[in-house]
């Protein structure tokens, strides 16, 4: 057996502990500024790309503090044998209950510990190219190429008013709807759900809706991943 191999048993010596516990203070310093500096860039690009309905900034916080801690954990980990046997069985039993929405939130929270591990490995340069390529996608994806969003119309009428009324200023004002749900209610009032794609002048579908003889409420929402009216 080759004498430079190194088996599970050789784990717990002593000899084999004291090679891997010493770390480099510039190395860890330059790590971790590192995760900063790339865990701003992230900030700003989260920032200027956000277009949900409220915006985050603690959420934002966590996400830049997130890089540095990953880079942190990982620099520990890998000049320690123990601390990382430790803190694998710490971060198992670690649950998190805030719930993520929003999909590119994920994205963002991915993007930081991915960053987090390259500084914390040493891979700074890897980091730094990695970071602006997906900063230059989002901003440009996000930002600059516009996605038709799709419109809910919800309409409440009773007797008076007809469907098909409803349908004709949708036809009018709409490129293109379709009937999505339709149910009776115990006071004998409809509610209908259409989904649409709007015109220039979207509001004034609601308007011309809401002036049609027995119609209770009529409502637009849109829909990109959040309920907005």
């Amino acid at each position: 057996m080759d004498k430079n191999t190194i088996n599970f048993n050789d784990i717990f010596k002593s000899s084999f502990i004291e090679n891997t516990s010493s770390f480099s203070i510039t190395d860890s310093l330059l790590g971790l500024l590192s995760a900063f500096l790339l865990g701003l860039f992230i900030y700003a690009i989260y920032k200027k790309t956000f277009n949900g309905v409220i915006y985050s900034h603690s959420f934002n916080i966590a996400i830049m503090i997130m890089t540095m801690a990953t880079a942190l954990i990982i620099m520990g980990i890998s000049s320690n044998v123990l601390l990382s046997l430790g803190m694998v069985g710490a971060l198992s039993i670690v649950r998190f209950r805030t719930p993520i929405k929003d999909p590119m939130d994920l994205i963002y929270l991915f993007w930081s510990i991915v960053i987090g591990i390259l500084c914390g490995a040493g891979f700074i340069l890897l980091a730094v190219l990695g970071s602006i390529i997906i900063g230059l996608v989002l901003i440009v994806f996000v930002n600059k190429i516009t996605v038709e969003n799709p419109y809910l119309v919800v309409v409440k009428f009773d007797a008076e008013a007809t469907g098909q009324e409803i349908e004709t200023i949708l036809k009018k004002n709409t490129k293109k709807f379709s009937l999505k749900s339709k149910s009776m209610m115990m006071t004998n009032e409809t509610e209908a759900t259409y989904e649409v794609r709007v015109k220039e002048n979207d509001s004034q579908i609601i308007n011309s809706i809401a002036r049609v003889k027995g119609v209770s409420s009529a409502i637009m929402l849109s829909y990109d991943g959040n309920f907005t009216a």
